[in-house]
């Protein structure tokens, strides 16, 4: 790993560089006894620019939780340099991180109050200031009123709800939520993706590893996708959702069908609440506009024609295995 000055504290490596979190060849590998070494994770790299959420994607055994854990020190990597604000990733920093694991674990003999302020008081906060937060915690997770049931009475969403709290009870600079949604309902899982923006607007880094890929595009700035322990692709959602070459168009009109001039030229058509939308190509784009206008339509929305992370997803995965004859 990078050396750093110990006089370099986090706060300042905070401000003075606007990446949170670096991970440069990560790399795992498990032996076992008579059986041939196996890559859980090979030369993993990618960087979380601070303030934004970042996805981690991949399909299962793609190595997403391994290359979690080992940011967080709870997997010993096999080779690789991970850097949390700017400093190794050690136990220092590691104080101002918050984490959800994939399945969390709580004494079920605890309240859920019992739980923050054992989470709270091993993140360094004091009696008072986890006191302080408990009730407020509770109630932007949906559990208010709660503080004092045992977990043994809480379903798997309510503890799913309880993990989330745990991990930014102590007001962490970054964020790192493994499968957060697991076993929400679709309420629940739109709270964890309006947490995920207030923590975004608040200034907290997040590192959001999900199946839930209407999550990720909800949400995300950026993502990295693994594939059989490496990269297969990463950069903001926007650049890799965009089509080149075609535009889309949202338009309404009192004709069923498309004016003259726009028909031939469109491809993707569907029609649903009186709301055509189609693509073009961008080369055609001005001329369906004039045409729309002239025939009295109007044009709801135009923008660059994107797929979907879910058809982009699997379109990359199909294609990797293509390549491996798979």
């Amino acid at each position: 790993m990078m050396e750093t000055s110990s006089q370099t504290t986090v706060a300042e490596a905070a401000s003075e560089d606007a990446t949170a979190i670096r991970i440069e060849g990560a790399r795992k590998t498990y032996a076992s006894l008579g059986q041939p070494h196996r890559d859980a994770v090979r030369e993993v790299t990618f960087q979380v620019r601070s303030g934004e959420v970042h996805g981690l994607l991949g399909p299962n055994g793609a190595g997403k939780t391994t290359t979690l854990k080992m940011l967080l020190g709870l997997v010993r990597p096999t080779s690789g340099v991970f850097e949390i604000l700017g400093v190794p990733a050690g136990p220092a920093v590691r104080a101002k991180v918050g984490f959800l694991a994939e399945q969390p674990y709580f004494s079920p003999l605890l309240t859920a109050a019992q739980t923050l302020a054992l989470h709270g008081r091993l993140s360094g906060m004091s009696r008072a200031a986890v006191g302080a937060r408990v009730d407020e915690l509770l109630s932007r997770v949906g559990l208010a009123g709660k503080g004092d049931v045992v977990l043994a009475k809480f379903s798997r969403g309510m503890l799913q709800r309880l993990g989330i709290a745990t991990a930014i009870v102590h007001q962490p600079y970054v964020v790192v939520l493994d499968e957060p949604a697991s076993g929400l309902d679709p309420v629940g899982q739109r709270d964890v993706r309006n947490l995920m923006l207030e923590l975004r607007e608040s200034g907290a880094t997040v590192l959001l590893s999900s199946h839930q890929l209407s999550e990720v595009e909800a949400v995300c700035d950026r993502v990295t996708i693994l594939d059989r322990g490496r990269v297969a692709a990463a950069g903001r959602i926007d650049e890799l959702l965009n089509i080149a070459g075609q535009t889309s168009f949202r338009v309404s009109g009192d004709d069923d069908m498309l004016p003259e001039g726009v028909r031939e030229r469109v491809v993707d058509v569907a029609f649903s609440g009186g709301t055509h939308m189609f693509s073009v190509a961008d080369s055609d784009a001005r001329r369906v506009f004039d045409a729309l206008d002239d025939a009295g339509w109007r044009v709801l929305s135009v923008s660059p024609k994107r797929e979907t992370l879910e058809d982009y997803f699997a379109r990359l995965l199909d294609s990797s295995y293509e390549e491996v004859g798979e």
